[in-house]
């Protein structure tokens, strides 16, 4: 029985080394696909000897398995993620209905706690009091430091109006808060007028049916005004590249905006080509750190073509694209398949935009932001 367990721990192990070079292989933008040398197989099979000869218990097969998977995945970059049957029915969900949530926006790196990098007005979490640069070390009594970003922020959402335990780091001392998730927006995008200009038009997230949203609901508000347009893209951390391209096609025709690039360096030429419902705006783009992907992109786009300019914090540079992938117990791989370039041959990944008006970090307040945006009105 141990000899028939040693067996199914080493297939595991080696059914994730197979995996590994599929990925190298198959997804993986920018890296070599050179063969492991002899003296890495043999560090390999120094450590599954030592586990199956020396460990004080038996490890479970599955658990192991699954770990090594899920420390595999989640190793390769910080979008990237191995998500469990939960986390994987959460992830395709909030794509076609919005889920509950606290307000909390987390950033994680591999190996480190996922830190607070946006709370949502009006959330509860800011009803709480969580502040902007706490760690988190546990959601729900599950510890977040062998979590994926994708799964820190996934574990904070839910179907139902549940509530939820946080432990929190970075205080005075630990402390143990009680959330209760709710609906923290009905549309994907939000609009308000503001003088001197044509207003403000908030989005929350770039998931459809954002674009249509606007061209139906808030275009007619909008064309009339023929000033300014403030973009507010603060806490948008969520969408798709493809919404992402729609709203960009709003403001701006071009046969090329950018490209992705994938696997092996080709290049897929991304484009806007129908003409822009609202092309001779000048637009203002709050961002702050919680500005993420998709948004980042839009953001970065339209500077580049000199239709926006941007004020508020750099952001963290995550424009890429992930592709998802069920497996057949029900859990998944999100991984990233290509890199965004702007048009000019700048990427974004990892070093994100530089805002033209910066904001302090201290003042990340709406007065501040309005107070910056009248100033910036005066000069355009």
């Amino acid at each position: 029985m141990i000899k028939k367990r040693a067996k199914i721990i080493l297939l595991s192990v080696l059914v994730v080394v197979s995996l590994f070079f599929l990925l190298e292989k198959n997804f993986l933008p920018g890296i070599s696909t050179k063969s492991p040398s002899s003296k890495n197989l043999q560090f390999l099979g120094t450590v599954i000897n030592l586990i199956k000869n020396h460990y004080i218990e038996e490890p479970n097969p599955l658990k192991t398995m699954e770990g090594a998977f899920k420390g595999l995945v989640d190793s390769l970059d910080i979008l990237s993620s191995y998500l469990d049957k939960e986390s994987a029915i959460k992830y395709k969900y909030q794509k076609e209905e919005r889920l509950k949530e606290t307000g909390i926006i987390l950033y994680k790196k591999y190996g480190s706690f996922p830190q607070v990098i946006g709370i949502i007005k009006n959330s509860p979490a800011e009803k709480k009091e969580i502040k902007i640069g706490d760690l988190i070390s546990a959601i729900d009594n599950s510890p977040t430091l062998p979590m994926s970003m994708l799964e820190a922020n996934l574990h904070l959402k839910d179907k139902e109006e549940t509530s939820i335990k946080l432990k929190i780091i970075g205080r005075n001392e630990t402390q143990e808060i009680t959330i209760k998730r709710k609906l923290l927006f009905e549309e994907p995008v939000s609009y308000s007028p503001l003088k001197d200009s044509s207003g403000i038009l908030k989005i929350h997230h770039l998931y459809p049916p954002c674009v249509s949203k606007i061209k139906e609901e808030i275009l007619p508000r909008i064309r009339p005004q023929k000033k300014t347009l403030i973009l507010d893209f603060r806490n948008c951390f969520e969408g798709e590249l493809e919404e992402a391209w729609r709203l960009t096609n709003l403001f701006l025709k071009a046969k090329e905006i950018g490209y992705i690039e994938k696997k092996g360096g080709v290049k897929e030429i991304l484009s806007c080509e129908k003409e822009p419902e609202l092309g001779k705006l000048p637009i203002i783009i709050w961002t702050n750190q919680a500005t993420l992907g998709p948004a980042e992109a839009v953001a970065a786009v339209l500077n580049e073509f000199k239709k926006a300019k941007i004020l508020g914090l750099p952001t963290p540079g995550l424009v890429a694209k992930q592709d998802f992938f069920a497996l057949e117990n029900g859990s998944a791989l999100v991984l990233t398949s290509g890199i965004f370039h702007l048009k000019s041959g700048k990427k974004l990944w990892k070093s994100g935009l530089t805002p033209d008006v910066k904001i302090k970090r201290e003042d990340q307040n709406d007065e501040s932001y309005l107070k910056s945006t009248l100033v910036l009105l005066r000069r355009m």
